[in-house]
């Protein structure tokens, strides 16, 4: 009964561990980590540059020139590739709005001296003269038109470097889309900073479907300045609504009204800004939207957008270097951190987030906060930390030296003895294993010819001989002969026929001459007395 009782109690705290962290599971909170993209971040301001001629006929012809300057759309971009390959939204940096009409009615008012409001309708004025060649100025072009438009867009952007880039580089479209909140893509065509290129953002390959997913928002609220960095919120995505339509926002606990707050920042500057994952830091979208409903396009809008384009994003040297230095300093690795922020400022002067970590860093660096610092100090490394390696290592080159030498040894001990190999101390020739110099045993070559018949016991008054190997194959053996009578029996070479001394020893009378004897199995000389081989160690009598 008091161990059920305890297992209840158990499973009872259990359950109310379980319900108390539900809630807290169920809302995500946004981590911020947006390095990797607020470098990559910049100001869009597009407008448009008219050319106008007004043909005054009404009395003596009179050539009218003007220049006017026309406001289309500012907003917040997001650069994807070195070279300067910006995505964008198409309201930022083309209007719907005819230009030309604006322009009529500016120069119609400023050199007739009547009144027509300086904006984008087409009006009427009293005086039907005046009235006629008003509407002979409006577009379209015809032969009969009072007024020479010539209209040219121009697009600057301004990156987030420090100090501030007062004039920016220009940039054309290169691809827009027929919605207003449809995706833009830009390339630079003057100058861009930097001989490594831009900083770039990695883009997502998904947006996250999870309802109440974290994500941030970036972009500017004017050109970039000392005393205006970029904004950054944080955000939660509805689920579902992709397409074109957007995606919402929603706070899960409903204390902010996120498409309110999202709209009021797009309305300031923030109109085609970033939205960024909050795992990773890639971009996951596009601010559109404004008043009070702040939405988000997807990372697919943008990817079909830049394929069409033909711009491909990718990330660039300064990327590499400035996530090696990211990676150092968030795990206060400080020390480490310093140089690395300084190679990224080598190859970017004006990196804003580089330069304000590599302050932090600087001033983080040796103390109690530095990674590297602590652990250098810990006697014999951290503690509790990962032991050393070496000691593995070395236990494990000996006993991989053990089993070898164990498997070697019982491999020589397993080997089948070779031919003409026997047993030791049976009174025949012969050892039980090349080399073998135990007492009893005589040494057997190595290779020599195929093994020899049972040989007969040894002939202790015979004079020693010297065992060698011969190479060259055995000669045929020939059939045995009488007892005592050797065969193959020849002079010596060097003798001539008749002289009988090549029948005998030097010093030996005529009368003690004998035959040379040689050997039936490797045809070598016999020596005087000699009872077996002392090439082969065959009998020289069978």
């Amino acid at each position: 009964m008091r161990r059920s009782g305890s297992a209840l109690t158990l499973l009872g705290g259990l359950a109310l561990a379980v319900a108390a962290m539900t809630p807290a599971l169920a809302h995500e909170h946004p981590s911020g980590i947006t390095d990797l993209v607020t470098p990559a971040v910049v100001r869009i301001e597009a407008k448009a540059r008219v050319d106008i001629t007004l043909l005054d006929h009404i009395g003596e012809l009179v050539h009218v020139e003007r220049s006017y300057e026309v406001p289309i759309g500012t907003g917040t971009g997001t650069v994807v590739t070195p070279e300067g390959g910006v995505v964008t939204l198409t309201r930022v940096v083309r209007t719907d709005k005819d230009i030309a009409v604006y322009a009529a009615n500016k120069i119609f008012a400023e050199h007739h001296k009547v009144k027509i409001p300086a904006d984008f309708e087409r009006h009427t004025i009293k005086n039907d003269q005046l009235n006629h060649h008003l509407q002979e100025c409006y577009p379209p072009k015809q032969p009969t038109a009072t007024c020479i438009v010539d209209i040219t867009t121009e697009i600057h952007v301004f990156p987030n470097i420090s100090p501030p880039d007062k004039e920016g580089f220009k940039a054309e479209i290169v691809r827009a889309d027929s919605r207003p909140d449809g995706p833009a893509v830009l390339m630079s065509v003057g100058r861009a900073d930097g001989g490594a290129g831009l900083p770039t953002a990695p883009l997502a390959a998904t947006v996250p479907d999870k309802e109440g997913s974290p994500v941030a928002v970036a972009g500017f609220t004017g050109r970039p300045a000392t005393d205006l960095p970029e904004t950054v919120d944080i955000a939660h995505l509805r689920a579902g609504g992709a397409g074109t339509g957007g995606r919402q926002f929603k706070d899960p606990e409903n204390k902010v009204d996120e498409p309110v707050k999202l709209g009021a920042l797009i309305d300031k500057g923030l109109i085609g800004g970033p939205v960024i994952e909050d795992k990773k830091g890639a971009v996951i979208g596009l601010l559109v939207g404004g008043g009070k409903d702040g939405r988000m396009i997807g990372v697919r809008e943008i990817s079909k957008a830049l394929a069409e384009a033909k711009v491909a994003p990718r990330r660039g040297p300064i990327d590499a270097a400035f996530e090696q230095a990211l990676t150092r300093f968030h795990t206060k690795y400080y020390g480490d951190a310093v140089p690395a922020f300084q190679r990224v400022l080598d190859l970017y002067p004006g990196h804003t987030v580089a330069a304000a970590h590599l302050k932090t860093a600087q001033q983080k660096r040796g103390t109690a906060e530095d990674e590297g610092v602590r652990k250098a100090g810990a006697p014999g490394g951290d503690e509790g930390g990962e032991p050393p390696l070496w000691p593995f290592l070395a236990a494990g080159g000996v006993l991989v030296a053990a089993v070898l030498a164990g498997a070697l040894l019982l491999w020589r001990r397993r080997s089948p003895p070779g031919p003409g190999e026997g047993p030791p101390g049976n009174g025949h020739l012969g050892t039980t294993r090349p080399g073998d110099t135990r007492p009893g045993t005589t040494p057997v070559p190595i290779a020599g010819p195929p093994p020899a018949p049972r040989r007969s016991p040894l002939d202790e008054t015979a004079d020693p001989t010297v065992v060698v190997s011969r190479s060259f194959p055995a000669l045929p053996k020939a059939p045995p002969t009488s007892p005592g009578q050797p065969v193959l029996v020849a002079r010596d070479p060097g003798a001539k026929p008749a002289d009988p001394a090549a029948h005998r020893h030097p010093g030996a009378k005529p009368s003690d001459a004998a035959a040379q004897k040689y050997c039936t199995a490797c045809g070598m000389r016999l020596g005087p007395a000699h009872r077996f081989c002392g090439y082969c160690g065959h009998p020289s009598e069978t």
